[in-house]
């Protein structure tokens, strides 16, 4: 809104636009004193995540799919009662909102690939397993006459 610190970039050159943003404000519980009680210093932001253009279609379903326990009707809400000044909860909630985001339509972790065990290794540790079995056997009375 009115000169916020500067775009709020999700990742590379996607932003979100500030028209898409909607903000409401209401009185907190957070700290400040009686100040607290007079002025409206909590910060709900809100973002319509199904309804934007503002990310390419592939990223959207993404945070779409990752996002959905947190979305109401498609909308994607974030709070802030932090501070006692609105306006830095209004920066707080305006981070809160990219770096979900961020998270959210960031790809998939690449799919490890199994590896085996070299037959040599596997080789050895049965080997020492055997001379580890065979020194055992070698501790128990049994055969001693």
């Amino acid at each position: 809104m009115d000169g916020m610190s500067g775009p709020h970039v999700i990742r590379g050159s996607v932003l979100l636009p500030e028209a898409e943003l909607m903000w409401r404000f209401s009185k907190s519980s957070g700290p400040g004193g009686q100040h607290v009680n007079t002025t409206d210093s909590q910060v709900e932001l809100r973002f319509d995540l199904a309804g934007t253009d503002a990310l390419p279609q592939v990223w959207k379903d993404r945070a779409l799919a990752r996002l959905a326990d947190r979305l109401v009707d498609g909308i994607v809400t974030v709070r802030s009662s932090d501070h006692r000044s609105q306006w830095r909860n209004r920066e707080t909630a305006a981070v809160r909102l990219t770096a979900l985001l961020a998270e959210a339509t960031a790809p998939p972790p690449k799919a490890r690939k199994p590896t085996r065990i070299p037959r040599g290794i596997n080789e050895r540790r049965l080997r020492e397993k055997k001379a580890r079995a065979e020194t055992k056997k070698g501790r128990s009375g049994r055969g001693w006459s």
